[in-house]
């Protein structure tokens, strides 16, 4: 049985923000991570046809794909911006 500590009850909090990754910032933070499409594949457990689809925006992350990639966009100190879903709402409207 594994027990987990609080730093990794911490990630899982800090991960939970919701982020709707659009293609432009997949493809933003895997050059940032100097990986090509396969090796953020593998990171992921998932294929390289899979990111060349994000990349092009013909489907989107989603679920504990969409949570991977914030986790390790926070780790590497990647400055990714939310989209518009994510914004909070404008009080002067």
């Amino acid at each position: 049985m594994t027990f987990y500590t609080k730093p990794c009850k911490l990630l899982a909090m800090k991960a939970k923000r919701k982020v709707h990754w659009d293609s432009e910032g997949i493809r933003a933070l895997r050059v940032h991570l100097g990986m090509t499409q396969q090796e953020l594949a593998d990171e992921l457990g998932t294929r390289q046809q899979t990111i060349s689809e994000w990349e092009t925006g013909m489907y989107r992350p989603r679920g504990a794909s969409a949570t991977l990639l914030s986790i390790i966009a926070e780790r590497a100190d990647f400055g990714y911006r939310a989209s518009a879903e994510d914004k909070p709402p404008r009080d002067d409207v």
